[in-house]
């Protein structure tokens, strides 16, 4: 089993709940901290003593309070800490649901787990530690089948694009133009088309209005 787990958490509760369930699982260090700047220092300095956190534990959401901080919310603080340690094993413990967020964490910043807050949820983060020790990856189970086909799409920084670029209103005829400015490939009408044709096919929707409302709903734009 795991050394050395870094806990960042901003309540107290969940915060003293994964505790337990890292001191049942018997590891013997573990740190807690309230702020993602504290966490990345903390990473930092265990780098440089070298004894390294092998696991992050992390919300998505922190509350912002009068303490100013650099790292505002989980994305930022993952991201910092697999920049520094590329191998740093991460378990994302948040009440987040919507399952566009949820599998772009899992596709862009590649987390080892999902655990939500929910009913039984200690169950669940106890079965996710162990999983992500055995170098698996593990999603709550109420969430498994969802995610699941949503992967099948795979939703690409180039698909957010284009999706966002008609949540702001442009016209689909008018996005290669936009996108020829930016330096985007590919950028071709019959590619935008092609790919939103594609997402559409995916979630079952029949025209675009209809896409980005979905894709609003799950999260990912």
């Amino acid at each position: 089993m795991f050394s050395k787990i870094l806990i960042a958490e901003d309540h107290e509760s969940s915060n003293f709940s994964v505790q337990k369930v890292l001191k049942d699982l018997r590891i013997p260090s573990v740190d807690h901290v309230y702020y993602c700047d504290d966490a990345f220092s903390y990473l930092k300095k265990s780098l440089e003593t070298d004894s390294p956190y092998e696991v992050l534990l992390t919300d998505l959401s922190f509350e912002e309070d009068h303490r100013k901080q650099l790292l505002k919310n989980g994305r930022e603080l993952i991201k910092c800490c697999r920049d520094l340690q590329p191998e740093l094993k991460v378990i994302v413990f948040s009440g987040e649901h919507r399952l566009g967020v949820i599998d772009l964490l899992f596709n862009e910043l590649e987390i080892n787990a999902f655990v939500r807050k929910a009913r039984s949820d200690s169950k669940e983060l106890k079965k996710a530690v162990e999983a992500v020790y055995n170098n698996e990856t593990y999603i709550s189970h109420d969430l498994k089948l969802p995610v699941k086909s949503i992967n099948t799409l795979e939703f690409s920084n180039y698909d957010i694009v284009l999706l966002k670029l008609l949540s702001e209103g442009i016209l689909q005829k008018n996005i290669p133009q936009i996108l020829q400015e930016r330096d985007i490939h590919p950028n071709s009408l019959s590619s935008v088309e092609k790919r939103m044709n594609a997402m559409k096919l995916a979630l079952t929707v029949k025209n675009n209005e209809q896409l980005i409302a979905q894709c609003k709903d799950l999260g990912i734009i």
